[in-house]
Parts: structure tokens; C-alpha cells; sequence
């Protein structure tokens, strides 16, 4: 089979296209400059350590020079994703399904669906399924890459 230049460059374009959706997916530092949509069906699911499961949808910088990490997780009822911490990002937290408890500046609420959390850089929160059902939701980082540190963190009295 021989391609004609138009073809050539129509390949050579879609395996630049797909490197860089690659790299925007799971490149550390990659820079977010496509639009796409992410199929969730198809985003590559981890096993956690506590019986649920996130899917990676991007981890990288936009061309405005924020770091963007964005996850779904599916948190098994009576689980917390990880112990109380706190990071330099800000981050949001978009409820699907279930019911959760938020612990931050000594406040515990109840989330569900529909419900959005903000957390501020470097506050320390935590979360955990208070439901019977597993919960699920969007997690969106914004703001500087860094390692979280774990924090104790006290229900309100």
C-alpha cells in the first residue's frame, strides 16, 4: 500500500495527536493542550488497597501554568481513600453517588450526590463512606504537584 503526502501527513498527525492524549492522560508535567473527551469505559482502573478503585483521567499542566490532576474514585461503604492529610493543591471533590462525612477546620459534614467539596491548600481534611453503599466521585487538584502529608485529624466535640 502506498500513501500519497496527504495521507502521510494525516498519519503522522494522528500519532502526534494520540502521543500527546497519552502523555495528557498519564505523563507527569505533560502540558494539557488538546480538547478531548475521556470515556470512562476505557480510562484504566486501579485497585485500592481498601477495596475500591480510581480511574486516572489527567495528570499534567495546563498552557496557563496550572498543574490539573483529575480522578474518579469509588469508595466502598465504612472505607476512608486514605488517612486525613493535607497538600499544597486545592482541590474539589464532585459527589455521584453515596454518602460521605468531609472532616476539615474541625467541622464534620455530611455529602452526597450533587454535593462539591472545596479544599484549600494545605488544610488538613479527610473523608469517609458513611453510607452503605459505595460512594462515588470526581476529584479535581489544582495548584502546585507535591506529595501529600498526613495530618491527625479530631471529630468536632
Amino acid at each position: 500500500m502506498k500513501m500519497n503526502r496527504r495521507e502521510a501527513f494525516g498519519a503522522i498527525s494522528a500519532f502526534a495527536l494520540m502521543a500527546s492524549v497519552m502523555e495528557a492522560q498519564t505523563g507527569e508535567g505533560a502540558v494539557l493542550a488538546n480538547s478531548r473527551v475521556f470515556e470512562y469505559d476505557k480510562l484504566t482502573v486501579k485497585k485500592s488497597d481498601n477495596g475500591g478503585e480510581s480511574r486516572a483521567v489527567v495528570h499534567g499542566t495546563l498552557p496557563t501554568g496550572e498543574f490539573v490532576e483529575l480522578h474518579n474514585t469509588t469508595l466502598p461503604a465504612g472505607k476512608m481513600p486514605h488517612k486525613p492529610h493535607k497538600h499544597p493543591h486545592s482541590e474539589f471533590v464532585l459527589f455521584r453517588e453515596g454518602n460521605c462525612e468531609y472532616l476539615a477546620d474541625g467541622v464534620s459534614q455530611k455529602v452526597g450526590p450533587g454535593d462539591i467539596v472545596f479544599t484549600a491548600s494545605m488544610k488538613p481534611h479527610g473523608l469517609r463512606n458513611i453510607g452503605t453503599t459505595p460512594a462515588k466521585y470526581f476529584v479535581v487538584a489544582i495548584g502546585v504537584q507535591a506529595p501529600s502529608v498526613e495530618v491527625e485529624l479530631k471529630p468536632p466535640a
